[in-house]
Formats: C-alpha cells, sequence, structure tokens
C-alpha cells in the first residue's frame, strides 16, 4: 500500500468513526452555538467595533478547536488501537491521514461558526476574499499545530488539559493574524500590510506541518 492509499486508509477510518459516534461534531457545535448565543446577548456583540468582533469570533473557535483536535490521537489511546495502525500504516502516512482528517473537521467547525456569528450580528463581509483566505489558512495553522500536540500528548494521563496548556502559547500568534485579517475582510478599507499577514499564515502552517513531518517518525515510534 503507497503513501496516498494509506493516508486515505487512516482519512476513512477516521471519518467512518466520527460519522458513527459524532460525538466530537455534536460536542463542538453544542459549544459554539452557546457561545455565540451567549455573546450576543450578555455582551451586546452587534454593539461592539469590527475589531472586538473579529477577536470574538477567532477566540470561540480556537476554544472549540482545543476541545476536540487531540481526539484524532487520543482515540486511538482509548480504543488501544496505537499498535495496529503502526503495523499497518507507515508513520508519515499516519500522519498526514491525522493532519487531513482534523483539516476537514476544522473547517467545518470554522465554517459553520463564521456563517452563523455573521448571520447573528448581521455583520456585511467586503472583502469576501480575505475572509475565505482567514478560513483556510487559520484551519490549516489550527490542524498542523494540534495533529502534532495530540500525537505527543495521546499518552499523558491527563490529555486534554496537557494538550490545551502547550497548544496556546504556539497557537497566539496565529490568532492574532486572523484577527486582524478578519477585521480587513468585515471593514471597508483593507488594512495596511495586510498581505504580509496572509503570508505569514502560510509560513506559520508551512512552517508547523514541515516540523511536523521531520518530528513525528520520533514520536509515533517511541
Amino acid at each position: 500500500m503507497n503513501w496516498l492509499q494509506s493516508t486515505l486508509a487512516v482519512v476513512q477510518k477516521d471519518l467512518r468513526l466520527e460519522l458513527r459516534s459524532k460525538y466530537a461534531l455534536n460536542t463542538v457545535l453544542a459549544f459554539v452555538i452557546s457561545a455565540l448565543l451567549v455573546v450576543l446577548f450578555s455582551m451586546r456583540a452587534d454593539e461592539l467595533s469590527v475589531a472586538a468582533q473579529s477577536g470574538l469570533l477567532w477566540i470561540i473557535i480556537l476554544f472549540a478547536s482545543l476541545s476536540s483536535l487531540s481526539r484524532a490521537f487520543v482515540s486511538e489511546a482509548e480504543r488501544h488501537t496505537f499498535d495496529l495502525l503502526r503495523l499497518n500504516a507507515p508513520a508519515i502516512s499516519v500522519y498526514t491521514g491525522k493532519l487531513l482528517f482534523n483539516y476537514l473537521f476544522t473547517l467545518v467547525i470554522t465554517g459553520v461558526s463564521v456563517a452563523v456569528f455573521v448571520f447573528l450580528l448581521s455583520i456585511e463581509i467586503h472583502n469576501i476574499t480575505l475572509l475565505l483566505l482567514a478560513l483556510f489558512l487559520g484551519t490549516l495553522g489550527l490542524s498542523g499545530v494540534s495533529t502534532l500536540l495530540g500525537a505527543i500528548v495521546s499518552q499523558a494521563e491527563r490529555k486534554g488539559t496537557i494538550f490545551s496548556v502547550i497548544s496556546l502559547p504556539l497557537l497566539v500568534p496565529l490568532i492574532l493574524l486572523l484577527v486582524r485579517t478578519t477585521q480587513s475582510a468585515f471593514s471597508v478599507e483593507v488594512a495596511d500590510g495586510i498581505l504580509d499577514d496572509v503570508l505569514a499564515m502560510v509560513g506559520f502552517a508551512g512552517v508547523t506541518i514541515t516540523a511536523s513531518v521531520l518530528l513525528f517518525d520520533f514520536i509515533w515510534e517511541d
């Protein structure tokens, strides 16, 4: 079985398990909807500045992602299937399969979050291209960091707590870039230096995924 076939097999396995249980999807969607409603009615988010609205949006997405993204590897530990996966797929296929699954899962969550947020707050999108770039690049960055860290903490005793603690410092720069890009997408005028922010997001995703590919062999075989 070649690399692509192994990768797709890992993705298909995780998708089937998630669609069968819907545990992570239902949990995250419930969190996102509840958080958005609380923000709307308790903080009157519709009256906040565009910068504040953009920040709230990505904070909600960040914590929704942190509550579920580690499960790609944690579920393997809970089901005691690590050894079976090692025997049937090379490390690089496991990583790329888990990364693709996390990316697709997070993209759904992010897309729903943005759509509901824009609808509830009646936000006018002035630059759809910037918003789509923030969506796709932000999701890629979140997935790149969380996939490697999920593999690292999957053998720990308190997986969720450790995952959140070590993920937050790494993701803060990405969130700041996403907030500025989203703010420009919601504003009439594009902020100066927005191209640099987009390139920085590309670089963030590229560096984290490249580092993960290089390190994953050592983590997976440990």
